[in-house]
Protein backbone atom coordinates (compact mmCIF):
# COMPACT_ATOMS: atom_id res chain seq x y z
CA UNK A 1 0.00 0.00 0.00
CA UNK A 2 1.11 3.51 -1.08
CA UNK A 3 -0.19 6.70 -0.40
CA UNK A 4 0.43 9.53 -3.24
CA UNK A 5 4.20 8.93 -3.34
CA UNK A 6 3.27 5.50 -5.61
CA UNK A 7 6.50 4.74 -6.74
CA UNK A 8 5.90 0.80 -5.55
CA UNK A 9 2.69 0.70 -6.94
CA UNK A 10 4.56 1.45 -10.21
CA UNK A 11 7.30 -0.64 -9.49
CA UNK A 12 4.76 -3.43 -9.33
CA UNK A 13 3.03 -2.75 -12.11
CA UNK A 14 5.90 -2.36 -14.48
CA UNK A 15 8.94 -3.81 -12.95
CA UNK A 16 10.42 -0.25 -13.56
CA UNK A 17 12.26 1.66 -10.71
CA UNK A 18 12.13 5.60 -11.00
CA UNK A 19 12.97 7.62 -8.19
CA UNK A 20 13.53 10.51 -10.80
CA UNK A 21 9.51 11.87 -10.16
CA UNK A 22 7.74 14.51 -8.45
CA UNK A 23 8.30 14.55 -4.73
CA UNK A 24 5.10 14.64 -2.33
CA UNK A 25 3.73 15.90 0.86
CA UNK A 26 1.60 13.80 2.32
CA UNK A 27 -0.78 13.24 5.56
CA UNK A 28 0.43 10.04 5.77
CA UNK A 29 4.84 11.14 6.12
CA UNK A 30 6.15 7.39 6.70
CA UNK A 31 4.97 6.76 3.56
CA UNK A 32 6.57 9.97 2.02
CA UNK A 33 9.69 7.96 0.18
CA UNK A 34 11.45 7.67 -3.42
CA UNK A 35 13.87 5.09 -2.23
CA UNK A 36 12.01 1.83 -0.50
CA UNK A 37 14.10 0.23 1.97
CA UNK A 38 12.31 -2.85 2.17
CA UNK A 39 12.32 -3.18 -1.50
CA UNK A 40 15.82 -4.41 -1.27
CA UNK A 41 15.37 -7.69 0.52
CA UNK A 42 12.02 -8.20 -2.02
CA UNK A 43 14.62 -8.04 -5.08
CA UNK A 44 17.13 -10.30 -3.05
CA UNK A 45 14.35 -12.69 -3.03
CA UNK A 46 13.24 -12.74 -6.09
CA UNK A 47 16.80 -12.51 -8.12
CA UNK A 48 19.20 -12.96 -5.84
CA UNK A 49 22.10 -10.88 -4.44
CA UNK A 50 24.11 -10.17 -7.95
CA UNK A 51 20.77 -8.95 -9.22
CA UNK A 52 20.17 -6.48 -6.25
CA UNK A 53 23.79 -5.36 -6.35
CA UNK A 54 23.34 -4.06 -10.02
CA UNK A 55 20.10 -2.62 -9.60
CA UNK A 56 20.51 -0.64 -6.30
CA UNK A 57 23.90 0.83 -8.10
CA UNK A 58 21.90 1.29 -11.03
CA UNK A 59 19.42 3.39 -8.90
CA UNK A 60 22.24 5.09 -7.04
CA UNK A 61 23.98 6.58 -10.85
CA UNK A 62 20.80 6.91 -12.85
CA UNK A 63 17.76 6.82 -10.20
CA UNK A 64 15.89 4.32 -11.90
CA UNK A 65 16.53 0.26 -13.00
CA UNK A 66 14.18 -2.21 -14.88
CA UNK A 67 14.18 -5.63 -12.49
CA UNK A 68 12.38 -8.56 -13.89
CA UNK A 69 9.40 -9.67 -11.97
CA UNK A 70 9.29 -13.40 -12.21
CA UNK A 71 6.81 -14.50 -9.16
CA UNK A 72 5.41 -12.51 -6.50
CA UNK A 73 1.96 -12.62 -4.79
CA UNK A 74 2.56 -9.07 -3.95
CA UNK A 75 -0.70 -6.61 -4.85
CA UNK A 76 0.08 -2.99 -4.93
CA UNK A 77 -2.04 -0.20 -5.31
CA UNK A 78 -1.74 3.50 -3.80
CA UNK A 79 -4.65 6.06 -2.04
CA UNK A 80 -4.58 9.87 -3.10
CA UNK A 81 -5.00 12.20 -0.11
CA UNK A 82 -8.78 11.91 -0.99
CA UNK A 83 -8.93 8.36 -0.48
CA UNK A 84 -7.43 8.26 2.69
CA UNK A 85 -8.97 10.85 3.99
CA UNK A 86 -12.18 9.61 3.13
CA UNK A 87 -11.30 6.30 4.82
CA UNK A 88 -10.73 7.63 8.13
CA UNK A 89 -14.25 9.23 7.92
CA UNK A 90 -15.90 6.31 6.40
CA UNK A 91 -14.56 4.18 9.50
CA UNK A 92 -15.20 6.36 11.69
CA UNK A 93 -18.93 6.97 10.94
CA UNK A 94 -19.14 3.36 10.35
CA UNK A 95 -17.79 1.85 14.08
CA UNK A 96 -16.75 4.44 15.47
CA UNK A 97 -13.19 3.29 15.15
CA UNK A 98 -10.65 6.48 14.71
CA UNK A 99 -7.55 5.34 12.53
CA UNK A 100 -4.73 6.92 11.53
CA UNK A 101 -3.63 8.35 8.32
CA UNK A 102 -1.10 5.45 7.44
CA UNK A 103 -3.78 2.95 8.43
CA UNK A 104 -5.87 4.78 5.93
CA UNK A 105 -4.07 3.83 3.04
CA UNK A 106 -3.58 0.44 4.04
CA UNK A 107 -7.28 0.00 4.48
CA UNK A 108 -7.99 1.89 1.49
CA UNK A 109 -5.88 -0.19 -0.40
CA UNK A 110 -7.77 -3.64 1.04
CA UNK A 111 -10.77 -2.40 -0.03
CA UNK A 112 -9.48 -1.88 -3.98
CA UNK A 113 -8.02 -5.78 -3.03
CA UNK A 114 -11.10 -7.00 -2.84
CA UNK A 115 -13.16 -5.05 -5.18
CA UNK A 116 -10.49 -6.21 -8.01
CA UNK A 117 -9.79 -9.81 -6.39
CA UNK A 118 -13.13 -10.56 -4.97
CA UNK A 119 -10.91 -11.96 -2.33
CA UNK A 120 -12.99 -12.39 1.06
CA UNK A 121 -10.48 -13.98 3.14
CA UNK A 122 -10.43 -12.78 6.14
CA UNK A 123 -8.15 -10.28 6.72
CA UNK A 124 -5.88 -8.78 9.57
CA UNK A 125 -4.56 -4.83 8.89
CA UNK A 126 -2.22 -4.02 11.98
CA UNK A 127 -1.94 -0.56 12.85
CA UNK A 128 1.23 0.95 13.51
CA UNK A 129 0.64 4.87 14.34
CA UNK A 130 -1.86 6.49 16.70
CA UNK A 131 -4.19 8.93 15.34
CA UNK A 132 -2.96 10.99 18.24
CA UNK A 133 0.60 11.19 16.10
CA UNK A 134 -1.58 12.83 13.26
CA UNK A 135 -4.89 14.32 14.72
CA UNK A 136 -5.41 17.09 12.73
CA UNK A 137 -5.20 15.19 9.63
CA UNK A 138 -7.49 12.79 11.09
CA UNK A 139 -9.69 15.49 12.93
CA UNK A 140 -10.26 16.82 9.37
CA UNK A 141 -10.84 14.02 7.67
CA UNK A 142 -13.80 13.65 10.07
CA UNK A 143 -15.12 17.13 10.05
CA UNK A 144 -13.68 19.81 8.39
CA UNK A 145 -14.90 22.26 10.85
CA UNK A 146 -12.26 20.55 13.26
CA UNK A 147 -9.51 22.42 11.73
CA UNK A 148 -10.40 25.68 13.64
CA UNK A 149 -9.45 24.51 16.88
CA UNK A 150 -5.92 24.04 18.38
CA UNK A 151 -4.02 21.55 18.66
CA UNK A 152 -4.46 20.37 22.09
CA UNK A 153 -8.51 21.19 21.43
CA UNK A 154 -8.17 18.61 18.74
CA UNK A 155 -6.03 16.40 20.76
CA UNK A 156 -9.35 16.60 23.80
CA UNK A 157 -11.44 15.97 21.20
CA UNK A 158 -10.35 13.01 19.22
CA UNK A 159 -9.77 11.61 22.51
CA UNK A 160 -13.71 12.24 23.45
CA UNK A 161 -15.12 10.58 19.92
CA UNK A 162 -12.69 7.85 20.26
CA UNK A 163 -12.84 7.28 23.67
CA UNK A 164 -9.55 6.68 24.26
CA UNK A 165 -7.18 8.04 27.17
CA UNK A 166 -4.44 10.65 25.65
CA UNK A 167 -1.37 9.07 25.52
CA UNK A 168 1.10 10.30 28.34
CA UNK A 169 3.59 11.32 25.93
CA UNK A 170 1.16 13.99 24.21
CA UNK A 171 -0.23 14.71 27.90
CA UNK A 172 3.56 15.65 29.06
CA UNK A 173 4.15 18.06 25.84
CA UNK A 174 0.64 20.08 27.27
CA UNK A 175 2.33 21.61 30.33
CA UNK A 176 6.11 21.29 29.07
CA UNK A 177 8.04 24.22 29.38
CA UNK A 178 9.23 25.32 26.25
CA UNK A 179 13.59 25.22 25.60
CA UNK A 180 14.24 26.40 22.22
CA UNK A 181 12.55 29.17 20.89
CA UNK A 182 15.08 30.89 18.81
CA UNK A 183 13.90 32.14 15.26
CA UNK A 184 16.22 33.32 13.31
CA UNK A 185 16.09 34.04 8.99
CA UNK A 186 17.68 30.92 7.01
CA UNK A 187 21.32 33.63 6.68
CA UNK A 188 21.60 33.21 10.10
CA UNK A 189 21.34 29.75 10.75
CA UNK A 190 25.34 28.76 10.87
CA UNK A 191 25.59 31.98 13.23
CA UNK A 192 22.76 30.71 15.68
CA UNK A 193 23.72 27.30 15.54
CA UNK A 194 27.76 27.81 16.16
CA UNK A 195 26.34 30.27 19.53
CA UNK A 196 24.41 27.53 20.30
CA UNK A 197 27.20 24.99 20.80
CA UNK A 198 29.47 27.49 22.07
CA UNK A 199 32.13 27.63 18.96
Amino acid sequence: ASNKNNILTDFLNTGTYDRNRQFHLTMSPSMDILISSNLERLLAHMGGQDATKAEMESLNKTGSYKAEITETKISGAYATEAETAATIKKLYEDCGYVIDTHTAVAANVYDKYVKETGDTAKTVIASTASPFKFTRSVMNAIDPKYDAQGDFELVDELSRIANVTVPNAIEEIRSAEVLHNTVCEKDEMKKIVTDFLGM
